[in-house]
């Protein structure tokens, strides 16, 4: 098909040479050079053509498809690392809920720990209170009844002695103990 185009083409030439020619201008305008150049003109079409389709052409599309396939390669490793990381995202994200859990486990549980402390110190320290109070209101209850002997020796030392005074009369000291005592009797209920 190539030599048949060909072959009508230079037919083509040589039948319109005479309406083209030129008169000493242009020389490729001369019908004497057309054979020539249509001759050098086929031969470098076809050997760009050979060259283009046998050389350049299929080495452009091996490296398309090479990009093509190092694309592909690569959107597949992408989409594999991305569905790793969705799943690392979500182990990520299930151990940081387990931790919470855990945290609050062990939070609630050392609350309870410092509560029960807390509560078994206050204890002990209510009962240390509790006893030194009782052991305070014993030791004032002794003071008030070693208070009230005391008073009493001494109510009946001073009423011995303000009745020598007033009469002159040494008092027996087992009556005026015998009048302080059933007074301080009557009496002592008020200060216990």
């Amino acid at each position: 098909m190539f030599l048949r185009s060909t072959n009508y083409l230079i037919g083509f030439i040589l039948l319109i040479t005479e309406s083209f020619a030129a008169e000493e201008g242009m020389p490729q305008l001369n019908p004497e050079y057309w054979i020539s150049q249509i001759f050098w003109l086929i031969i470098i079409f076809a050997s760009l053509y050979i060259a283009l389709s046998k050389i350049i052409l299929p080495k452009i599309s091996k490296n398309l498809e090479t990009r093509k396939s190092q694309i592909l390669d690569h959107l597949d490793q992408a989409e594999k690392f991305k569905e790793k990381t969705e799943k690392k995202i979500k182990e990520y994200e299930k151990i940081l809920n387990e931790s919470k859990k855990e945290a609050k486990i062990i939070m609630s549980e050392s609350r309870k720990l410092i509560n029960q402390n807390i509560n078994k110190k206050k204890d002990h320290l209510k009962s240390e209170i509790e006893k030194e109070i009782q052991k305070t209101e014993d030791e004032i209850k002794l003071l008030k009844i070693n208070s009230i002997n005391n008073i009493n020796k001494i109510a009946i030392e001073t009423s011995s002695n303000i009745v020598k005074s007033i009469i002159n009369i040494d008092l027996n000291k087992s009556n005026a103990s015998a009048i302080v005592e059933d007074i301080s009797k009557k009496n002592i209920k008020e200060y216990l």
